[in-house]
């Protein structure tokens, strides 16, 4: 059997950033240490974070002076930023600098007062804190049906989620064009998102089954998963390697892995170890 590794799978520069900061931040023995809900959405490395004793927390009250808070990789909003200002603790921000980008974008354009819709999904942080840069001027959109659905504007603004899947940008901003007289369009989507999802589709149309390894609470690594199933059927997304299948990969000669950008670099070593072991088990 072959095992093909899509190209810049696992950390991209942010989640690099982010858990630098986090280490060196330890390293300093503060009395306690927080992060502002999930650093990154890998399970793994928020278990190695739990050891090293940084907990993760989203409640004022469990914070008190003196205490080190993280900011997580996806940012957050003005308001929650001015909230833990005022509880007088310690803040290291380990915003991703792409997202941090997006954030003053969307507020510069929320102060002209231009309505702004983001591509992206609702629940997700980065999305929750860039609603809060926006003045109340924007719109989450999730789907193609949900722009259909908009009505006719004179002027409007959009932009995308960081690790938004770009073909569906490309689609809503054609659906926005046919609705919106001046539609100003801003590509925020990571460069490092763009190769992954390029390079994980073209392996998925070169493989026999394709494993894409991250946490499943992960934007970007969902993503992944949705893009190699238009090209492979025998697409299968895990945690870890523990969750890998006989099945996922029976009869394949060739088998694709594709990591999402918080996903270790060793998970996706012991993910081709696991691979190799199963196959020589049969």
């Amino acid at each position: 059997m072959e095992i093909i590794i899509a190209r810049n799978s696992g950390f991209c520069y942010g989640v690099k950033r982010a858990l630098r900061l986090t280490r060196e931040t330890a390293n300093k023995k503060p009395s306690r240490i927080f992060t502002w809900g999930e650093l990154i959405h890998n399970p793994q490395v928020i278990s190695d974070l739990e050891k090293r004793g940084i907990k993760v927390t989203t409640s004022l009250s469990s914070l008190k002076p003196g205490d080190t808070v993280i900011i997580r990789s996806h940012g957050i909003s003005p308001s929650v930023y001015q909230s833990l200002k005022k509880k007088r603790v310690r803040l290291v921000d380990a915003t991703c600098p792409k997202v941090k980008e997006i954030q003053q974008k969307v507020e510069k354009l929320g102060r002209a007062r231009a309505e702004i819709i983001i591509v992206g999904n609702r629940h997700h942080p980065e999305i929750k804190g860039l609603l809060g840069y926006s003045h109340r001027q924007a719109s989450v959109i999730e789907s193609e049906e949900q722009a259909k659905a908009l009505p006719f504007k004179k002027k409007r603004a959009v932009l995308a989620q960081s690790t938004q899947d770009v073909e569906l940008f490309g689609k809503i901003v054609a659906i926005l064009a046919a609705k919106t007289e001046e539609l100003s369009v801003y590509n925020t989507i990571c460069q490092s998102t763009r190769v992954r999802q390029e390079a994980t589709a073209e392996l998925a149309g070169q493989v026999e089954t394709l494993i894409i390894v991250g946490g499943k609470n992960s934007s970007n690594t969902n993503k992944l998963y949705e893009i190699s199933l238009r090209e492979q059927s025998r697409t299968y997304l895990i945690e870890s390697p523990e969750e890998l299948t006989p099945d996922m990969i029976r009869e394949a000669k060739i088998v694709g892995i594709s990591g999402g950008a918080s996903t270790p670099p060793e998970v996706i070593k012991k993910t081709v170890l696991a691979i190799n072991n199963s196959c020589q088990q049969n």
